[in-house]
This record gives C-alpha cells, sequence and structure tokens, in this order.
C-alpha cells in the first residue's frame, strides 16, 4: 500500500486547481481572442473584395466599360494604347488577383483555426466530417512550415503577376522582387529544416 501513496499523491497533484498566479497566466491566452474574431472579419473583408471584383469581371465580359476600367486601374495594368475590351492579359491579371485573395484567404484560415486550436483552447472537431486533415496532427511548427509554404504561394502569384505586367515596372522593381520571392523561399526551406532538426528521430524513447 505505502508503494500506490506516491502515486496516489501525484494524480492528486495533477488534478489539483491551479494558483490564483498561474492561473491568471494561463488564461491570459484568452486575451488572444479578439484578434482571431478581428482576423475573421478581415477574412469577410477579403470575400466582399473578391466578390465585386468577380463582378467587374463579369460586367466586363459583357462590354461595361466602367467596369473594365475599375478592372484595369485595380490590377494597375497601363498602356500606351486604350483598351476598350476585355483583352486576354487583363484577365489573366484579373484572374490571378482572385487567385492571390484566394490563397491569402486560405492563410488566414490556417492562422485563425491553427492558432487557435495550438494557443488558445481545443476545438474538440475530432471525429467531424468537416475536421481539415491538417488540423489533426498541427502545432506550433507545423503551422511554421505551413504559414512560410502558403507566403511563398502567395509571393510567386504577385511574381507571377509582375512578370506578366513586365513593362510597367522598372528592372530595379522585377529584380527586388525576385529576390524577396527568393529570401522567402529561402526562409521556408530553414524553418522547414530546423524543424526536420528538432523533431525527434522515430522510435525515440519519450
Amino acid at each position: 500500500m505505502s508503494n500506490l501513496d506516491p502515486l496516489l499523491q501525484a494524480r492528486a497533484g495533477k488534478s489539483s486547481p491551479l494558483r490564483p498566479l498561474p492561473n491568471l497566466i494561463f488564461a491570459s491566452r484568452w486575451l488572444q481572442l479578439p484578434l482571431y474574431l478581428g482576423l475573421i472579419v478581415a477574412q469577410g473583408v477579403y470575400v466582399v473584395h473578391f466578390l465585386v471584383e468577380l463582378l467587374h469581371l463579369v460586367e466586363a465580359a459583357f462590354g461595361s466599360e466602367a467596369a473594365l476600367k475599375s478592372l484595369i486601374t485595380s490590377i494597375g495594368y497601363k498602356t500606351t494604347a486604350p483598351i476598350t475590351t476585355l483583352n486576354e492579359t487583363v484577365i489573366m491579371l484579373v484572374v490571378l488577383a482572385l487567385i492571390d485573395v484566394v490563397m491569402i484567404s486560405n492563410l488566414l484560415i490556417m492562422v485563425i483555426v491553427g492558432g487557435y486550436e495550438t494557443f488558445v483552447s481545443r476545438m474538440n472537431l475530432e471525429g467531424h466530417r468537416d475536421q481539415p486533415e491538417w488540423l489533426s496532427h498541427v502545432n506550433a511548427s507545423v503551422l511554421k512550415v505551413k504559414l512560410a509554404t502558403a507566403i511563398i504561394g502567395i509571393s510567386s502569384i504577385h511574381l507571377l503577376k509582375t512578370f506578366i505586367n513586365a513593362d510597367n515596372y522598372t528592372d530595379r522593381v522585377l529584380i527586388a522582387q525576385t529576390a524577396i520571392h527568393i529570401a522567402f523561399l529561402l526562409s521556408a526551406m530553414a524553418i522547414a529544416f530546423t524543424d526536420r532538426l528538432m523533431a525527434p528521430a522515430p522510435g525515440a524513447d519519450h
């Protein structure tokens, strides 16, 4: 019986309530809740922006000059000859802008859902039919790698938009954006490599 006493005491210690100061510090994680709610509002703004740009694209396809001018202004497309009809370059730039919005929206979802699950509170989505596949094994390290990968995708879209519209940019801007994209790529590789080094070896005794 005496051998069981330390075990019982340890279990009792684990279930004991936190002292006031540790409890306050642990409860401070809920201060992040307004931040995630703010990101949800930002997500809504992106949805409105996406729908407006999509509406302008459809209207321009049916010959609306006002919608076409709005699209040209939003994508920053300039040409010596006036554009009176929707052409392939404008369509491509608008579609890339829409894809950019979608990728940023995916990034927001990863930050909101993954960040809340990792740093604030469990969402108890186990067994839910719509549970994201990546959420089942998300942690701070996995979240950093996924965010870095998402940023690379967003940077790639911006770089492609710049190359398509290269006539409106100086060589300095093109080189700078390419260098920034390479820096993002190297940073993501460094984060993934560091996470791999810190990960425990398979079969290691924990």
